[in-house]
């Protein structure tokens, strides 16, 4: 199917194509990337066709409370921001709320990776217990990417696109300014 192609489909094979598309993102229980939608369709649309398609069903679900977003893993519903807050009375548990020192650790993780644990507690000024950077590997927001040659190898660790996928990214690129986290995590000043 090229674009030539794609613009020749009928209205009921460029909607049938899409319903195939919504109904395999819906059931998802993860992203899925494309090269595992074009497995939907036996004739595999390329991904310029596969995009355009998604493109207009991101259109098709505009103001509804649902929307289609393209994340680091790959395409996936999720619920609106704005409805969170009903979604959330469904279940009241709470997310797990993680430390200072976590949340500290994570974005010097995001901001310079790769970036050995050492170099993490030469920029926050104390030692980082095994503990803090187990629990992000636990969570699947870091890894291991390789090591430092240097004496003694550290580790480097860096994000994962699962990390990307939780705070509902594309990429790296779509983080925030360092600048600007800095006054969402750090309290204003009182006189």
């Amino acid at each position: 199917m090229s674009e030539a192609a794609l613009e020749k489909l009928s209205a009921a094979e460029r909607t049938h194509a899409k319903r195939v598309l919504e109904t395999a993102l819906l059931v998802a229980g993860e992203p899925l990337p494309l090269p595992t939608l074009k497995q939907l369709f036996p004739l595999p649309p390329s991904a310029a066709e596969l995009s355009a398609l998604l493109a207009d069903i991101q259109r098709d679900w505009d103001g509804r409370g649902v929307e289609l977003v393209k994340l680091a893993s790959g395409w996936r519903f999720r619920a609106r921001l704005e409805m969170q807050p009903y979604l959330d009375r469904l279940n009241p548990e709470k997310p797990p709320r993680y430390s200072r020192a976590v949340m500290e650790t994570l974005a010097i993780i995001a901001y310079r990776q790769p970036v050995t644990r050492g170099e993490i507690e030469e920029i926050r000024g104390v030692t980082v217990a095994s503990t803090i950077i187990q629990a992000l590997k636990e969570r699947q927001w870091i890894d291991v990417v390789g090591h430092k040659e240097v004496p003694g190898r550290p580790e480097l660790l860096a994000t994962t696109r699962e990390f990307l996928d939780d705070l509902g990214l594309a990429s790296l690129t779509d983080l925030p300014p360092l600048a600007e986290l800095g006054k969402l995590v750090l309290p204003e000043p009182t006189s």
